[in-house]
């Protein structure tokens, strides 16, 4: 007995020791580096978006020319990436990482300097493929870190991202006050980046699952792709790429048509279209913070489900009421509610994958492919039917994920 009672203080101790290193272990360099990658991936990204009449205007660009810009990088990209992805799972993650690293730093340095239309597209082509080597990869690195606490890392992951996706525009408003271009802004990027791949570069990467530093060979890779293919057929996997796709109607979707439909169906204008967007955004970001700690005491597909319903009555409600500034108040809350559904989705994504966490950012182009051309088809629609009536349809999103996500039982 004697024995037993010197046991019994020192367990939750030891248990508190545990959780300690367990929150400590988020917060070591080697994370934070990872962090403030998908941080200034974004922070450029948005910057570029925002300055976009700068640059027309700069280099007398057409709208034909700005179409090419977006749309053949992305080409690329989706050529591309599933490759890396599937290369990082069989070869040197921690070189393709790094390299991305090197040609994104290159590529943002070469934004600042262009003159014309070909030297931006040249950057822009390069910008694209480095930014998945070296930002989704890191993703990829985070979950292999703590393969248990998927959603967690996930919701840092984008709280980090939505953090930079707000700065961004406001950095290029303040150097524009300041007096410094647009181009002095993507040289200040550059440094960062340069900044970031030099402290990458001094930590050990996990391994991958598949082999660390192995010889590369097509048979390697070829068993790579085959390893993909395979898990595009297991359920679970299409699952929560379908339950992404649906997702993000009620995430980046409505975000690119928010601004019009407050123009077109509400009858606002523009000073008040863009308040919209910024409580969207500002209120977004706040969610993404609050659910870090929610999830260390919820489970993840438990908020799902709850929010799923409460995006659905709020969102019903936006549509219905006739008075802006309500909804404005129901944006806001639509914002705290869909906070997490990347997050939590991608988080069960890698969780069916164990092992393939490169395999990930393969199967997410490819189901791209398929989701990406949503956007379209919901112009068709609001074109021949009114944005009124498309709003609608945005519906589906809640709803997915209520009929989509599994059950307690098989959770």
């Amino acid at each position: 007995m004697a024995h037993n009672n010197q046991d019994i203080p020192t367990t939750p101790i030891k248990r508190n020791k545990n959780v300690l290193t367990r929150y400590l272990g988020k917060l070591s360099p080697f994370i934070l580096i990872l962090l403030l990658i998908e941080f200034l991936d974004e922070l450029t990204g948005s910057a570029q978006q925002a300055a976009w009449p700068l640059i027309r205007d700069e280099l007398n660009l057409t709208y034909i020319q700005i179409g090419l810009l977006v749309s053949i990088p992305m080409l690329v990209s989706s050529i591309v990436e599933p490759i890396l992805g599937i290369l990082s799972d069989v070869w040197k993650r921690r070189l393709l990482i790094l390299g991305g690293g090197v040609l994104f730093t290159i590529a943002v340095l070469l934004t600042a300097v262009s003159r014309s239309f070909l030297p931006l597209l040249t950057a822009q082509m390069m910008f694209f493929p480095a930014s998945g080597a070296f930002v989704s990869l890191s993703q990829a690195v985070l979950m292999d870190i703590e393969p248990d606490r998927h959603e967690q890392n996930m919701a840092r992951w984008t709280f980090a991202g939505s953090l930079g996706a707000v700065i961004g525009p406001l950095a290029l408003g303040g150097a524009m006050l300041l007096g410094v271009s647009w181009r002095g802004l993507f040289a200040i990027f550059g440094l960062l980046a340069m900044s970031l791949v030099a402290a990458a570069w001094r930590f050990p990467f996990p391994n991958n699952a598949i082999g660390h530093d192995s010889t590369f060979s097509f048979s390697t890779l070829r068993e790579g792709f085959k390893g993909a293919l395979d898990a595009l057929k297991r359920r679970e996997v299409l699952r929560w790429l379908v339950l992404l796709g649906f997702s993000d109607l009620m995430l980046d979707i409505l975000l690119g048509f928010l601004a019009l439909y407050f123009v077109d169906v509400v009858g606002v204008d523009e000073a008040q279209a863009t308040l919209a967007v910024a409580v969207w955004s500002t209120v977004g970001l706040l969610g993404d913070f609050l659910l870090i700690p929610l999830l260390e005491r919820v489970k993840g597909l438990s908020y799902l489900r709850l929010s799923a319903v409460a995006e659905l009555a709020l969102f019903v409600a936006l549509l219905l009421v006739p008075s802006f500034w309500v909804k404005l108040v129901l944006l806001g809350l639509l914002g705290i509610f869909n906070a997490g559904w990347y997050a939590i989705l991608q988080g069960q994504l890698y969780t069916s994958m164990p092992g393939q966490s490169g395999t990930v950012m393969a199967v997410n182009n490819i189901a791209r492919l398929v989701y990406g051309q949503i956007p379209l088809l919901l112009g068709i629609v609001a074109h021949r039917f009114g944005l009124d009536v498309m709003m609608w349809l945005l519906l589906a999103g809640p709803i997915a994920l209520m009929v989509g996500l599994p059950t307690e039982k098989n959770s």
